[in-house]
């Protein structure tokens, strides 16, 4: 059975509260030593996926003991480098490589064992393509309703999570024991691994057969810097007109900020750009220090994925585009005539 004794203890905990009505400071305490969470953390080719680190953070904001999870082959040293990042008390490892493609059909019954084991009230996963694929189906196995893309956390049961591509924001309390819930990457400041040591131990394989193999990836190589994670981001819109038009100006400008490169969804589905650069509601949240866009009009839906960048930048020859009504800076005028006079200038800094 899945932890009856701690869902028991909460609820009377709860209840008990509700009664006595204590201050907030101390009904957090009472709460805290009953709350678990799990942060589920990802890796590839035994590296430490840093952006899955805001899972960490948004443990920490819930005022409980936080454990990391990975799996994979070879895991036992990124356990290691996951174990120095503050704010985790224990990281759980599994070896075993046929999780390394984080494949749904055998990761969550690996991790839905680990939780019934730990008992852990609150599961915690980046908001990621990984996050994504894995938390719905540990949800549906725990029979618990996920909540998903927070971007904060008001209590234990109480989240915060934006709908309609961000103009509305929707506060969301949940009486599930467990709470399975996916956080938005860009909202939660992720920590560097430092001096840190927190407790290391091998998790349980249940082993589960999987009905999906994984054949094979074609991925695009990029000495750039990754979109998602970026401190600096060029993205380039439908008003560039021509894929040839797009690799001519938006590279040159990205190498001279030493800037990652991203695309409006528009630009994507006219040929532009790469879907792997597409930034908005159905393609990447990014939330650099510089976004500089140029040809993007600034609809409802590329605005949800980077308006939490620190600084916005636009180019465009239309004055009365939305992205104006955003942006920290603007320039009105000919992108084809201004993208390479602010190339050439970078180029001379």
């Amino acid at each position: 059975m899945f932890s009856t004794a701690r869902n028991t203890a909460l609820r009377q905990a709860r209840s008990q509260l509700r009664t006595l009505r204590p201050t907030p400071a101390y009904q957090q305490s009472i709460l805290a030593r009953l709350l678990s969470t799990l942060a589920v953390l990802e890796q590839r080719e035994g590296k430490l996926n840093m952006s899955s680190l805001a899972a960490v953070s948004a443990g920490q904001k819930l005022g409980a003991s936080v454990t990391g999870f990975v799996a994979g082959s070879g895991v036992k040293a990124v356990a290691d480098e996951a174990a120095k990042v503050k704010g985790k008390e224990k990281v759980i490892y599994v070896e075993n490589g046929a999780y390394d493609k984080g494949l749904p059909e055998n990761f969550a019954p690996l991790l839905v064992e680990n939780i019934k084991k730990n008992g852990f009230t609150h599961i915690l996963a980046g908001h990621s393509a990984f996050g994504k694929n894995l938390m719905p189906r540990v949800a549906a196995m725990l029979d618990t309703q996920q909540i998903s893309d927070i971007t904060d956390i008001e209590s234990e049961d109480t989240f915060v999570r934006p709908i309609y591509a961000g103009n509305a924001i929707l506060t969301v309390k949940s009486s599930d024991a467990t709470k399975v819930i996916t956080v938005r990457g860009t909202a939660f400041a992720s920590d560097e691994p430092t001096d840190n040591e927190a407790e290391v131990v091998e998790g349980v394989d249940p082993k589960s057969d999987s009905p999906t193999e994984w054949i094979s990836e074609d991925l695009a190589k990029s000495d750039r810097p990754e979109l998602a994670t970026a401190a600096k981001v060029v993205s380039g819109g439908r008003g560039l007109k021509s894929k040839e038009e797009f690799d001519r100006l938006m590279p040159p400008l990205a190498d001279a900020l030493g800037a990652a490169i991203g695309a409006s969804r528009a630009a994507v589905d006219s040929g532009f750009a790469d879907n792997s650069l597409q930034v908005g509601q159905t393609g990447k949240n990014v939330a650099p220090q510089l976004y500089l866009c140029a040809g993007i009009s600034g609809a409802i839906q590329h605005l949800a994925g980077m308006k939490d960048s620190k600084v916005i930048a636009c180019i465009n020859k239309d004055g009365d585009a939305p992205i104006f009504q955003i942006a920290d800076v603007g320039l009105v005028g000919d992108l084809f005539d201004k993208v390479p006079e602010l190339t050439e200038k970078l180029n001379k800094a």
